[in-house]
C-alpha cells in the first residue's frame, strides 16, 4: 500500500460531489488533509450521508493525567460530522461548521487501540446540515459522541 498524500484540495475539485470527493481521498486519488496526518485519521468508508474513519491515540496525545486528551475526541468527532454533511453535498457545493457538541462518555486510555468514528447524516437540507457522529474502542464501548450543525454554500 502507498503512503497517502496530503495536501489541501486542488480548487478543481468544486466538479465533483462531496461523496466522490471523499470516496477520491480515501482511495488516494485526491490528497487528504494535512489535519489527518496530525491524528493519524484514515477514511475507511464513505457513502452518501454515512462515513467512517480510524485513528489510533499516541502519546502525543495525552494530557497530565496520562488518559487521551479531549481535544483529540473533539477532533476527531468535529472531523467525521462535517466529512458525513460534506457526503451529502452537490458538485459545486461547501460547507462550513456553526457549531459542534460533544459528549465524553469515558476516558481514552492510552492503549484503547484502534478507534472507530462513525458519522451519519441527521438532515441535509438546501442551506443547513446536520449529523450525528460516535467514538467507540475496538471492543464497541461507546467513548464519545456529538453532534454538529452546518452551513451549506452553493457556488463560488
Amino acid at each position: 500500500m502507498t503512503r497517502p498524500v496530503f495536501a489541501p484540495l486542488p480548487p478543481d475539485v468544486t466538479r465533483f460531489s462531496g461523496i466522490e470527493i471523499l470516496q477520491k481521498m480515501m482511495t488516494g486519488e485526491l490528497p487528504m488533509p494535512p489535519m489527518a496526518e496530525v491524528m493519524g485519521l484514515r477514511g475507511v468508508h464513505a457513502e452518501p450521508g454515512r462515513v467512517i474513519f480510524t485513528s489510533t491515540p499516541r502519546a502525543e496525545f495525552l494530557n497530565p493525567m496520562g488518559t487521551v486528551h479531549g481535544g483529540y475526541a473533539m477532533t476527531l468527532l468535529d472531523t467525521v460530522l462535517a466529512c458525513t454533511v460534506h457526503s451529502t453535498l452537490a458538485a459545486g457545493q461547501s460547507y462550513t461548521t456553526l457549531e459542534v457538541k460533544a459528549n465524553f462518555v469515558r476516558a481514552i486510555l492510552p492503549d484503547a487501540g484502534e478507534l472507530t468514528i462513525e458519522g451519519t447524516i441527521l438532515s441535509a437540507g438546501r442551506r443547513i446540515g446536520t449529523s450525528d457522529a460516535k467514538i467507540t474502542d475496538g471492543k464497541g464501548r461507546l467513548l464519545a459522541h456529538g453532534s454538529t450543525t452546518c452551513m451549506i454554500f452553493s457556488g463560488e
